[in-house]
């Protein structure tokens, strides 16, 4: 009984470690993510994005409105994959995905903020978002964000 015990233990042990190391920077690496983008969003705060589809800004004289965009891919690790499959079974909530895409869409509207901010710019409207799995198991999404970006005379915030 203590043989097979102890010979499980070796094998199965080196599989748990990794499994640990991988949680841990896993989670490491998406906290310092979302530490990063929240940092962003609010250096790119003054910028004004604007879903509406008929919404039409004041225009400054002389500015035309060009196409900024803003594109991501990012990767779920493999510990998140395992949790969301085992939830899954049970119906709940895939809470790793969600927390995937939130990231993706965050992350592809603060590089559609940076380049409209590198052109001068301080308005974006017209926003569109596209998201899309990149591989079959669905660890990672695509996420597209673009806009009109123009000079603006409007005091929207």
């Amino acid at each position: 009984m203590n043989q097979s015990f102890t010979q499980m233990l070796i094998n199965y042990a080196p599989l748990l470690v990794l499994f640990v190391v991988g949680w841990f920077f896993g989670t490491r690496h998406e906290r310092q993510h979302l530490a990063q983008l929240r940092q962003a969003e609010q250096t790119l705060g003054h910028i004004v994005v604007s879903s509406e589809r008929f919404y039409r800004p004041k225009l400054a004289a002389d500015t035309q409105g060009e196409l900024v965009l803003g594109s991501v891919v990012i990767a779920q690790d493999y510990f998140k994959m395992i949790v969301a499959r085992v939830l899954s079974i049970f119906g709940k909530n895939l809470t790793t995905y969600e927390t995937l895409l939130d990231r993706a869409r965050r992350e592809a509207i603060v590089r559609m903020r940076t380049q409209a901010h590198a052109k001068g710019y301080n308005h974006i409207y017209g926003l569109r978002l596209e998201v899309t799995n990149v591989n079959q198991l669905g660890s990672m999404v695509e996420a597209i964000a673009y806009g009109t970006a123009v000079h603006s005379i409007d005091d929207t915030r």
